[in-house]
C-alpha cells in the first residue's frame, strides 16, 4: 500500500543545509558555499523557507495511535517521527520597505508541480505579514519561464543589471510587484493563491 504523503512549509535550519545544497546543485550553475548559508541562518534580516514532504512510518492496524497517531507526531515540527524530504526553497532578505528573493531552487525531480509557485506565494505572504511594500528579485535574462510565473504575481520588469551572474557574464532583469496593499493587488494575489490550492491541494496539507 503507498505511504501518505504530507507537505508543509516550515522555517529553514541547520539540518537542512545539506538537502538544500543538493537542490542547489541540481539548480544553478554555481553554488554557495555551506558556510553561506550557515551566516545567513545567523541574519536577522534573512528569511529561509523549505517545503518539505513528510513521509509517516508505517503504523500496522491495531497498534497504538493507528494513523491519527502518525499525523498528531507530523504536525507541528518532529522529523524524527517521519522520514523528511525537502522539495524546495526560497530565500528573502527583508529590508527597508522591500523584501527581497535572493535564491529559489526546486528539486529537479519536482518541477512543475506548482512548487515554485507555493514558494512564492509565501514569500508574498511573508513580505505582507511584515508590512513590505513591494516584493523584488533578479532573474536571468534567458530564463522566460521563471520571468513568466513572476510576472502572474505582479512583477515588472524595472531593470537590467548588465553581466551580473559570474558564471557566465549574463545580465540579469531586475523586477519588482506593484504596491502589496493595493486594493487591486491583494484581489490578483488572493486570487491567485486560492486557484493554486484548489489545483495543488497536497501542496496545503
Amino acid at each position: 500500500m503507498r505511504t501518505a504523503i504530507f507537505t508543509r512549509l516550515r522555517a529553514m535550519t541547520a539540518d537542512d543545509i545539506e538537502q538544500v545544497m543538493e537542490i542547489e546543485r541540481e539548480s544553478f550553475p554555481s553554488m554557495w558555499p555551506q558556510t553561506a548559508y550557515r551566516r545567513e541562518l545567523q541574519n536577522k534580516l534573512a528569511r529561509y523557507i523549505v517545503l518539505s514532504e513528510l513521509r509517516p512510518p508505517d503504523t500496522a492496524p491495531g497498534q497504538p495511535g493507528g494513523v491519527w497517531g502518525t499525523l498528531r507526531k507530523i504536525v507541528g515540527a518532529d522529523p524524527a517521527a517521519s522520514d523528511e524530504r525537502l522539495l524546495g526553497f526560497i530565500g528573502v532578505w527583508l529590508m527597508v520597505g522591500e523584501a527581497h528573493i535572493v535564491t529559489l531552487a526546486v528539486r529537479e525531480s519536482c518541477r512543475r508541480i506548482g512548487i515554485g509557485e507555493r514558494l512564492i506565494i509565501a514569500c508574498i505572504e511573508l513580505a505582507m505579514e511584515a508590512e513590505q511594500e513591494v516584493v523584488t528579485l533578479e532573474v536571468r535574462k534567458s530564463n522566460d519561464v521563471a520571468q513568466r510565473l513572476y510576472e502572474k504575481y505582479g512583477f515588472d520588469r524595472v531593470g537590467l543589471r548588465v553581466r551580473y551572474y559570474t558564471d557566465n557574464n549574463e545580465d540579469a532583469v531586475l523586477m519588482t510587484t506593484r504596491d502589496l496593499f493595493s486594493p487591486s493587488y491583494r484581489a490578483r494575489f488572493f486570487r491567485l493563491r486560492e486557484e493554486h490550492r484548489a489545483r495543488y491541494p497536497d501542496l496545503w496539507t
